[in-house]
């Protein structure tokens, strides 16, 4: 039965999901917070979602509608879900709302909320408390890895032949806002005891890849394997960071461990990202970020993905840190208007991400709600940037996978500030820029490149154009040989246009309108500078 759940698998370099034996991209979308509590308010949710090409959404389940009351689970509403989502053939990634949602416990039932002596809460420094479950009390774990691992053995039951659900989210941007740390008694105990020796353990195996920012903590403070967090780490709100994201990751850890032996599904967490010049408590203090993912990589074997909710500008920059030393890449969260239709290109051509999942999706095309999150007022959710990049990915999905892990792909987002970029596939060295034609010039450009076959590319997106070098410096000059408009039919190409002249700035530019996401195919050749030699 394990190799028939969805699970993950290598392929190259890349990480793929695989659901019913075949590798699959999530082009998802994440709802708002409580739109799953009521089957009636999802009911046209459901077709909104198919509009927008949307093959899998992302939905919370809450512990508190989950387990009312102590021991009594109801799985009306899980069930409810289900339907909905096979009626419209659509796959679903479950968020567990336990213990935290946004660092904060407002998702657990109301009898774990009221019993606070069983179910410690966390301490500031100040000697207040927040409404939010410790890390650090056996029952709350205990409590909330009971109830997720009954949603998983239901799923088993339920959902084992069909696997509508195919992955899950273990808790959602954990963390302590208002302190770097926890300052209870218990709290404080562990903070002055002994690092555990399977922390002190992974250090040491992996000094050459761990992050710089735990790396040089360790070694700054003499690479110690032994001793209390500040005698390892030193002092200040960073060794606070390590030590909560420590607690939180063993938490973590033993409510997926719970839901995997109940149903082995790929597992995951999200961070609530900071911005460089914030301190530890001012974002989630021990969540999964770039700075502590050391920490969670040696405390939490049993989450597949750590991955960033990336609703800040510099979204290559966020990329390319959740991939260090060949981490796959799934943004769970990200912003639902135009750059996001824009930045799912880059996530999933330049970084093989399993897929990507801008938020709030069941406000686009919604008049009176769409220009509140950054677009226009558009007559439908088929009418959003988000839909339109979905729509071409959707075409390009089986080409994309593929092609992932074999260095063959390549993508990009283009502005003013980056107006190009260069890449090397299939040969080639292609020089991508804004695309510029009488006069005007594109203000923006994104999209992917496939190296196909020998010569041969597959290119989507908008606004930019395309100049290749040989790699081969026997051949000195590239030419087109012949460029195509088309789209993909059931994975077959299906030629349109042949482009040429203006459109292919007479033979010496792969282009791409800025008026539309078009999908060429392009053949180029190689010659020489002296006269009859052609490669």
């Amino acid at each position: 039965m394990a190799d028939r759940i969805p699970h993950l698998r290598k392929q190259g370099s890349a990480t793929q999901l695989v659901v019913d034996g075949q590798p699959f991209l999530i082009l998802g979308g994440e709802l708002h917070n409580s739109s799953a509590s009521s089957l009636e308010y999802m009911e046209p949710i459901w077709g909104r979602m198919v509009d927008l090409h949307i093959n899998t959404v992302l939905l919370p389940i809450s512990w508190e509608l989950l387990e009312p009351d102590e021991g009594s689970f109801d799985f009306t509403l899980v069930d409810g879900l289900l339907d909905g989502a096979r009626r419209h053939g659509l796959r679903l990634i479950l968020l567990w709302f336990g213990s935290w949602k946004n660092g904060m416990s407002s998702y657990v039932p109301a009898w774990v909320k009221r019993d606070t002596a069983r179910f410690p809460r966390i301490a500031l420094s100040d000697g207040s408390t927040l409404e939010v479950l410790s890390t650090l009390a056996a029952a709350n774990v205990e409590a909330d890895a009971r109830a997720f691992a009954a949603l998983m053995r239901h799923l088993a039951v339920v959902d084992a032949d069909q696997h509508t659900v195919i992955m899950a989210q273990v808790e959602n941007e954990v963390g302590v806002l208002g302190d770097s740390r926890d300052r209870s008694e218990t709290a404080n105990q562990a903070f002055q005891g002994p690092v555990p020796d399977r922390l002190l353990d992974y250090l040491e195996a992996n000094l050459a890849r761990l992050g710089p920012e735990v790396r040089e903590r360790w070694t700054a403070a003499g690479a110690r394997t032994a001793g209390s967090w500040e005698e390892v780490f030193g002092p200040g709100v960073e060794t606070d960071a390590l030590f909560m994201a420590w607690t939180y990751a063993s938490y973590v850890d033993k409510v997926a461990a719970a839901g995997k032996v109940e149903y082995a599904l790929p597992m995951f967490v999200n961070a609530w990202l900071s911005f460089d010049t914030q301190a530890p408590g001012s974002f989630p203090s021990g969540g999964p970020l770039p700075q502590v993912i050391d920490i969670w990589c040696a405390a939490a074997d049993h989450l597949d993905l750590l991955t960033p909710d990336i609703y800040q500008a510099n979204f290559e920059e966020w990329c390319r840190r959740y991939t260090r030393n060949g981490s796959p890449l799934f943004i769970p969260e990200m912003r639902p208007g135009a750059d996001g239709a824009r930045n799912v290109w880059y996530a999933i051509g330049q970084h093989d991400a399993l897929g990507t999942s801008p938020f709030a999706v069941d406000s686009l095309g919604v008049p009176g709600v769409q220009e509140l999150i950054g677009g226009d007022p558009l007559t439908g959710p088929g009418d959003t940037p988000l839909a339109r990049s979905y729509a071409v990915l959707d075409q390009l999905a089986p080409l994309i996978l593929e092609h992932q892990g074999t260095g063959a792909m390549a993508a990009f987002l283009l502005d003013k500030t980056t107006p190009r970029v260069v890449r090397q596939i299939g040969g080639y060295e292609l020089t991508i820029a804004l695309d510029e034609v009488f006069h005007f010039k594109a203000e923006l450009g994104y999209g992917l490149i496939i190296a196909v076959g020998p010569d041969t590319f597959v290119g989507a997106g908008s606004g930019f154009r395309v100049a290749f070098r040989a790699l081969d410096v026997r051949a000195q000059k590239v030419g087109l040989i012949a460029v195509d408009e088309g789209v993909y039919r059931e994975g077959q190409w299906v030629a349109g246009r042949r482009l040429n002249g203006d459109e292919d700035d007479q033979g010496r530019m792969w282009r791409f309108s800025p008026y539309g996401i078009s999908i060429e195919r392009c053949s180029v050749y190689r010659y020489s500078s002296i006269s009859g030699t052609v490669h």
